[in-house]
């Protein structure tokens, strides 16, 4: 059960409750009252009776007055019998009725008054408070309907932020809920507090990230050039290979930060994806397997393309094994490599910065994925991973169609 309906159940069944015990208080009130005061008219009547039957040996003053009623309750009867005097309620001809008798000279003395007006104002009493009850119930879990309404509205606002920030919108606040204080307020302030705070953390994380890619970028071109000038020789080939190496996480790194920082527009064209994806095998300077099935016209920036596919191209070679296959059927291009496949955290969690996987995936740097993830996003093409059933990783591209 969603909370507003948990809060409109609790209020429904503590306003039952409640209704129905002032409900059975009320009438049990009102039916004692009854009863007193037919059980204290019935004796007064008693009490007359017996008085003019010592003064003039004979019952009169009406209430029904008998001499050994038949009629007299049993237990009413008996205590006459002991010479002692009391009432009861019980049947009568008429109904039911309130009884008094005394035993007098070795008879029962009895008066009866009906009962059944009582009965009846009680019976409209009941009604009446049923319908009260009935008609508050009513009121009471309508209010609180409406009251978990707006709560349950406030929630549902706060976890959709929250949602959105999640899903990297830290820019999405959720604002002030209700009156200082309430606990969905302080919740809001809470969830903002925590989106700027990360927001702070990122800024920090991708301005350091750029500044160490621009400081190290100026000595590594440097390095670069004086490695060409060594002699050749294998010493000197291990040298500029991880000179190279460096420069290329440099290159990366800045343009993790561009991407972080949304720093380039789009250059949004429509162009055969065939075309496209056959240039971009064509310099992949390794062997790459290109099959097309069905070409189709997409919007698209060519150039991001080009630097997905080409980073899709290079994670094949680098952590799978040949071949590497590139397929185009329509707008949707597939990246195949024959390897042990992507890890299963990142089929989980998505490609991670400087994360990359399982031992035999390679020794990179994560940054590959994370790159054409952030140019995908950018350009609105959707990256999906998946591992082949005959075995190898897949990367899928889904293009707009052009219009």
């Amino acid at each position: 059960m969603t909370l507003r309906r948990q809060i409109a159940a609790v209020i429904a069944l503590v306003s039952c409750l409640v209704a129905l015990t002032v409900a059975v208080l009320v009438h049990r009130a009102s039916v004692d009252q009854h009863t007193d005061q037919a059980r204290a008219s019935a004796e007064a009547a008693l009490d007359a009776v017996l008085t003019g039957y010592d003064r003039s040996g004979e019952l009169v003053g009406g209430w029904h007055a008998a001499m050994d009623d038949p009629a007299v309750p049993a237990e009413l009867r008996a205590l006459a019998g002991r010479g002692r005097q009391g009432s009861v309620l019980g049947p009568s001809p008429e109904g039911r009725a309130m009884w008094a008798a005394a035993g007098v000279g070795g008879h029962v003395v009895s008066v009866r008054l009906d009962f059944t007006g009582d009965e009846r104002a009680v019976a409209d009493l009941d009604r009446a408070v049923q319908i009260a009850a009935a008609l508050s119930v009513v009121v009471t879990v309508l209010a609180g309907v409406l009251a978990a309404d707006r709560i349950s509205h406030r929630l549902r606002t706060a976890a959709r932020t929250a949602r959105t920030i999640a899903a990297g919108d830290l820019d999405a606040r959720i604002g002030p809920l209700g009156r200082p204080r309430d606990e969905v307020f302080e919740l809001a302030a809470a969830v903002d507090s925590m989106a700027a705070a990360l927001r702070r953390r990122l800024e920090n994380e991708q301005r350091f990230t750029a500044d160490v890619a621009h400081e190290l970028r100026t000595p590594l071109t440097g390095l670069l050039t004086a490695s060409e000038l060594l002699p050749d020789g294998r010493p000197t080939e291990l040298v500029r290979n991880r000179v190279r190496t460096l420069r290329d996480l440099t290159e990366d790194l800045l343009e993790v930060s561009r991407l972080d920082a949304n720093a380039e527009a789009p250059d949004f064209a429509d162009l055969p994806l065939a075309h496209l994806v056959a240039r971009t095998a064509a310099a992949a300077g390794r062997p790459v397997e290109l099959v097309v099935a069905a070409d189709a016209v997409v919007t698209t920036d060519p150039r991001r393309l080009d630097r997905i596919l080409a980073n899709l191209v290079a994670n094949a070679h680098r952590h799978g094994a040949p071949p590497v296959a590139v397929r185009v059927e329509g707008p949707v291009v597939t990246v195949r490599d024959h390897g042990p496949g992507y890890p299963e955290e990142v089929l989980r969690d998505g490609p991670q910065r400087f994360r990359t996987g399982a031992q035999e995936r390679g020794h990179g740097h994560g940054l590959g994925l994370t790159i054409a993830q952030g140019h995908a996003e950018a350009v609105g093409i959707a990256l999906h991973l998946r591992n082949h059933p005959d075995g190898g990783a897949v990367a899928e591209l889904r293009l707009p169609r052009a219009r």
